[in-house]
């Protein structure tokens, strides 16, 4: 699969450390602890419209973010008909990510960052499907002729 797919590999393997960077660096020097994010936000509550952005919200819609292109990645490597082979790896990477966090000092592990990180690869995962149907059409009906033309030629015995 790898090598079939070098820069997709490559591309993926390198936002995969991202991710990594991201999810289990300690605490103080995690690239997330900022006080701009709460700047930020305080900004955005003074919008009538905003106002039901807080701090837990924001990270859990950031954690969907983070994983919409894991998911994405995962699918183009894996292929659209496992789909689920990419949710499946998405939902076991991230549960090792909340596991490992354990040991990190100032890392809290949540059980709602693996619903959000795993929502998050399911909609990169759908993303990935919707763009990659005229192409999957196209393969399957490719197949068919070819088994279609296959059946119609006598067989030489």
């Amino acid at each position: 699969m790898f090598h079939r797919h070098p820069f997709l590999s490559l591309t993926t393997f390198a936002y995969l450390g991202f991710v990594g960077w991201v999810t289990l660096t300690p605490i103080s020097s995690a690239p997330t602890s900022s006080d701009f994010i709460e700047r930020v936000l305080a900004r955005l509550q003074r919008h009538d419209d905003l106002s039901w952005l807080t701090y837990d919200r924001a990270e859990f819609l950031a954690n969907i973010a983070l994983f919409v292109p894991v998911g994405l990645f995962l699918l183009l490597l894996v292929g659209t008909r496992f789909w689920w082979v990419a949710g499946l790896g998405a939902f076991v990477l991230t549960s090792v990510i909340e596991n490992v966090q354990r040991s990190i000092p100032g890392r809290v592990p949540d059980e709602r960052d693996v619903l959000a990180n795993t929502a998050g690869a399911l909609l990169g995962i759908l993303i990935g499907l919707v763009l990659t149907f005229p192409a999957t059409r196209r393969r399957a009906r490719a197949r068919r002729t070819t088994r279609a033309t296959a059946a119609r030629q006598p067989s030489r015995v």
